[in-house]
């Protein structure tokens, strides 16, 4: 777990410090080196999970950890200026239902604050981040500068210690439950000073990718030509892999003049919308993801559907009767995950020359 540190200021007290950038972007690899700002691969929600029902072992009034479990879930979650609100099943859920839904996150995705246990998102890759112009699977925020990166760094502290806690939401302010209705008091309110927040961007622009041990070989050279015979490039440029553009979900208009403003891709590609529709980090698009270190990540899709790039390009992936290898909706057997069919048409030996391209970015 080398996302932990520990600290002794005081003689027989020792400190432990965890819920850092580190805990969601340290990567341990199979030979158990560490990839720093990498996806990370430790079931941090599960781990969430472990401590709530510890917890519920040792409660008397499993109906007062229930209510908090809600009013905390609501406070990460809730969109209730939507109608139907999509957090609304919270209400009716169990406190069994509810720990299971967190059981449901397996390791690289999670259901961080603004996004949602039922929507959740595939924990990014933060090395090359530089090369990114927009951060969050959504598009939230532009990077236009270092600036933008040391705002969004401000504002995901976390639920009750960063700029999201203190957002409003069309009069849903996540930092006052029950009510949500008020803001905190300034003086109780904290954040990390300029000085931090340049110093963290930028370690996280200075973050390099581990030696990659695949080759183009004939087979990852046959996998080159397939990738520029599909159209791959046209929104996976190289050398960064990515267009740097934002499409629209299904089901989303960009308002008038949102081209002009931004660099939007206006062809929809298919994938879930719900992380974007019903979530607080909506913006109604999703921004085109670098594929340059696809070989030491897993759980692909912004929801984190499929484990491989094996299980991406596995045609069955679009039928209802597919049970995914990564996160699949809590409560379902079988999940159809549909969208981006680019490549799922390929012969079985181009899909393994194209994988195999793909691995060596």
């Amino acid at each position: 777990m080398p996302f932990l540190r520990y600290v002794v200021r005081k003689k027989g007290t020792v400190e432990v410090g965890q819920i850092s950038c580190a805990m969601c972007h340290t990567r341990v690899m199979p030979d158990g080196s560490t990839v720093k700002g990498a996806q990370g691969n430790f079931a941090t929600v599960r781990a969430v999970d472990f401590g709530i029902r510890s917890r519920t072992a040792q409660s008397k009034d499993t109906s007062l950890l229930l209510t908090r479990l809600r009013l905390g879930y609501r406070a990460e979650w809730s969109v209730p200026w939507l109608n139907p609100d999509p957090e609304a099943p919270i209400d009716q859920m169990s406190l069994e239902e509810l720990v299971e839904s967190l059981e449901a996150l397996p390791a690289g995705v999670v259901a961080r604050q603004r996004a949602s246990v039922l929507y959740p998102a595939q924990v990014p890759d933060l090395v090359g981040v530089k090369e990114r112009k927009y951060l969050d699977h959504t598009g939230l925020q532009q990077q236009r500068s270092i600036g933008d990166l040391m705002r969004y760094a401000a504002m995901n502290r976390g639920r009750f210690d960063g700029g999201d806690a203190i957002a409003n939401h069309n009069g849903f302010i996540p930092a006052d439950p029950p009510r949500f209705q008020k803001l905190p008091d300034p003086a109780t309110q904290a954040r990390y000073s300029d000085e931090q927040l340049y110093a963290l961007a930028l370690y996280i622009y200075s973050l390099q990718p581990p030696p990659n041990p695949n080759t183009l070989d004939a087979l990852a050279k046959r996998g080159q030509g397939i990738f520029g015979r599909e159209g791959c490039a046209m929104c996976h440029i190289p050398p960064v892999y990515t267009n740097n553009k934002l499409t629209p979900a299904e089901g989303f208009t960009p308002p008038p003049g949102a081209d002009e403003k931004y660099d939007i891709l206006p062809i929809p590609v298919g994938t879930d919308p719900n992380l974007t529709l019903k979530t607080r980090r909506g913006t109604g698009y999703y921004k085109v993801p670098s594929l340059r270190g696809v070989w030491y990540r897993s759980m692909f899709g912004h929801s984190g559907w499929c484990a491989t790039l094996e299980d991406w390009f596995d045609p069955r992936r679009v039928r209802d009767d597919y049970v995914p290898t990564g996160f699949k909706p809590y409560g379902v057997k079988t999940y159809a995950v549909k969208g981006h069919p680019f490549g799922l048409a390929l012969s079985e030996d181009d899909r393994k020359a194209l994988i195999a391209f793909l691995k060596t970015l």
